[in-house]
């Protein structure tokens, strides 16, 4: 059903499980909102809207899926869930515009924290600002995404995403509030964001946000995703195509020895700037929820 622009879909089911390809330390997410209009180029998450009869780029960007009953859905699940931590926001940023007008996060947050499930929350977007008290009373982190500096790189491949200052605001606001934040520095992109000079760059101001740890992920690929990047890497930077052609497998991940490269020099920067590096320790709790008898 189409309201004020957005796609309402019922959801069958909230919990669902991260492509290996993501790169991100969940195997689990929860997404209210499927598409995102923050429209980042190399978005890993744009193959789903394929399997919803829409095309993986413009209207990725533009044609929002909501789920109405995310917060009663979300309920249902955890009833059956076994602690396991969670991301919120993989499919499409739980903050973006759309959160403006379906307010699902306040329900999300508040349906997980009495569950006693683990969560992080990735967002680019400064809304989440709105619910710091009730991310840090859940004892949740937020993950905000920053993964260059540079304003001509974002305004080329992240072109409705808040600017790279505006997230480092976000990271300096979220600590003051009390919200355990980390920055997850992706995706960096081959052979445009990956310079010594350029990681150093964004991993110092990242420190100075206040940032409590850094966590690399460089750009993945996958089906979907491939050849809308491709297709703008072709018209701005043609010459990098058969490059970034050798660099990947056909999955979308990239070759291990750039990886460990990249990782390693972000590893490196971050013990010289204080800051953890990594997902660190993997979370789970004993949910509260009282759970059906086998017997």
């Amino acid at each position: 059903m189409l309201r004020d622009g957005f796609y309402e879909t019922q959801a069958r089911t909230m919990i669902e499980r991260v492509p290996a390809v993501a790169g991100i330390a969940q195997r689990w997410a929860v997404s209210p909102y499927r598409g995102c209009a923050h429209a980042c180029r190399g978005c890993g998450a744009r193959a789903g809207h394929r399997r919803l009869g829409l095309d993986a780029g413009r209207d990725f960007d533009t044609r929002i899926v909501v789920k109405p009953n995310a917060v009663a859905r979300l309920r249902a699940d955890l009833a059956r869930w076994g602690g396991e931590e969670l991301a919120v926001g993989v499919s499409g940023d739980c903050y973006q515009e759309a959160e403006r007008t379906y307010r699902l996060m306040p329900g999300v947050i508040g349906a997980l924290a009495e569950a006693g499930v683990p969560f992080t929350v990735h967002t680019k977007a400064a809304l989440v600002l709105r619910d710091a008290a009730l991310l840090a009373e859940a004892g949740a982190r937020v993950a905000v995404s920053i993964a260059f500096v540079d304003e001509r790189i974002r305004r080329a491949v992240e072109p409705g995403a808040p600017t790279a200052q505006a997230r480092l605001e976000l990271v300096s606001a979220l600590a003051e509030a009390g919200v355990e934040c980390r920055v997850l520095m992706a995706p960096v992109l081959p052979l445009l964001s990956d310079a010594a000079d350029q990681l150093g760059a964004t991993v110092r101001r990242i420190a100075g946000a206040g940032a409590r740890a850094v966590e690399p992920v460089v750009l993945r690929l996958p089906p979907g995703t491939r050849a809308w990047y491709l297709e703008w890497l072709g018209q701005a930077h043609p010459r990098l195509v058969e490059r970034y052609e050798e660099l990947y497998d056909r999955a979308g991940l990239p070759s291990p020895d750039y990886e460990r490269r990249i990782t390693g020099q972000i590893a490196q920067l971050c013990r010289v700037y204080g800051m953890a590096f990594g997902p660190g320790e993997a979370r789970r709790r004993e949910p509260r929820v009282a759970q059906l008898s086998l017997v």
